[in-house]
């Protein structure tokens, strides 16, 4: 599975508002509710939220990957989030989270959210590939950039 088969123009937010780590969640799982694919945004919040206190999702290089398995989706689903100013998530670096890949998946569906979560730490390891994301400022250039990056692979 690509990335760009879970991400379009309408899950991608190019300058979030959010300024903590609960608002970035909601505000992303909001843009997942506009998508008109989840059953229950309160389920969603919360599916993610118990997943956070288990350990911060905020892996460290300025990057967050909240995400959580829930029946108020019937898929696998995706959005992109990205803050020029920085979000203190509670990274493992103890630094600022710029760059956030939220997921959220049926419950019986663990299989397909390991891989997807496997494939987005792959194409962020890459630090060219996470600064051509800081930069970018629309979500057009963004799908443009996860696009030639997966090419690779």
């Amino acid at each position: 599975m690509k990335l760009l088969d879970l991400l379009s123009k309408e899950t991608i937010i190019p300058n979030l508002k959010a300024t903590t780590k609960n608002e970035v969640i909601e505000e992303l799982v909001d843009k997942l509710m506009k998508s008109g694919k989840i059953k229950n945004k309160q389920e969603v919040l919360e599916a993610i939220l118990e997943r956070e206190k288990i350990m911060s999702t905020g892996i460290g290089n300025g990057i967050a990957i909240p995400h959580g398995m829930t029946d108020a989706v019937d898929e696998i689903l995706a959005v992109f989030g990205r803050s020029a100013k920085g979000i203190d998530f509670e990274a493992l670096d103890d630094k600022p989270a710029y760059l956030f890949f939220l997921l959220v998946n049926p419950k019986d569906m663990s299989g397909p959210h390991v891989k997807v979560l496997a494939k987005i730490s792959r194409l962020l390891k890459h630090d060219y590939f996470r600064e051509a994301l800081l930069r970018a400022d629309t979500a057009e250039k963004i799908l443009e950039i996860i696009e030639e990056e997966e090419r690779k692979y």
